[in-house]
């Protein structure tokens, strides 16, 4: 098997995140052969048309660069007011151009929500999925991975709870696989 190279996008800033929690915790459970990066999208600026050019700001540059280089995607969304952050929705728009040379064309990815509410996030994910599809991502088609109530699943910035882990484990496994399959 050739090494995956998988990328991970937290859709929150804030230093103690819980999206930014479960990526690092999945960190340590990739199988062999597999590594997770994160990508922080501090540096990645409001999407300014008159900006994207053959030179774009360099945090998108960044951004752009680490979604080609990898083989898969896996994004973690909090969710705001019953819908996807903001700084996750324009880092898309950054890295879905340009139109029809996007990285994002084609890379197979699966997404993942956090909430301390019951419902997990799943109005965030599924924003998140229609602008996924729009941009023309290969999502992997499988079960919604939703951890709600993620505050009292996390101790000391890791995914303790056990369900939840192995459900996120099992995201990564289909997505490995999609990626093996190609």
């Amino acid at each position: 098997m050739k090494p995956i190279n998988l990328l991970g996008i937290s859709g929150s800033l804030r230093a103690a995140s819980f999206s930014t929690a479960i990526l690092r915790t999945l960190q340590s459970e990739m199988p062999e052969g597999v590594t997770l990066t994160l990508h922080p999208l501090g540096d990645v600026p409001l999407y300014n048309q008159d900006l994207d050019t053959d030179q774009p700001p360099a945090g998108v540059a960044a951004l752009r660069e680490a979604i080609a280089r990898a083989d898969g995607l896996v994004i973690v969304t909090p969710e705001f007011n019953y819908g996807l952050p903001g700084v996750l929705k324009n880092a898309l728009d950054w890295a879905s151009r340009p139109h029809g040379k996007a990285a994002l064309t084609g890379k197979p990815t699966v997404t993942m929500s956090a909430s301390p509410a019951f419902t997990g996030g799943v109005r965030a994910q599924s924003q998140l999925h229609e602008t996924l599809i729009a941009t023309q991502t290969a999502l992997i088609a499988r079960p919604q991975v939703v951890i709600a109530e993620v505050h009292n699943k996390l101790v000391d910035g890791r995914l303790t709870d056990a369900p939840s882990l192995g459900f996120a484990r099992d995201a990564i496994s289909d997505l490995v696989k999609a990626i093996e399959a190609q």
